[in-house]
């Protein structure tokens, strides 16, 4: 199973599960669902963070907390 951590940018992937119940609410409000789509816009120079798209919304969050958001890549 792969993470969100583990997308490259530019890579787009369906939400599968959430392995962690320390995800911030917030997170969870703004779309970080399972079932959402998920892109990775950017990636910082030293992997932390990770620039987000999710159901339109942009975030960004933390690589820790990208390893426990586990995902299926989208064929394009």
């Amino acid at each position: 199973m792969m993470s969100i951590a583990d997308l490259k940018s530019g890579q787009k992937a369906t939400i599968t599960d959430i392995s962690s119940e320390s995800i911030p609410l917030k997170l969870l409000e703004m779309g970080c669902l399972p079932g959402n789509a998920v892109e990775v816009i950017k990636i910082a120079k030293i992997k932390d963070p990770l620039y987000l798209n999710i159901n339109d919304t942009f975030l960004a969050i933390r690589l820790e907390t990208a390893k426990d958001i586990l995902v299926k890549l989208i064929d394009q």
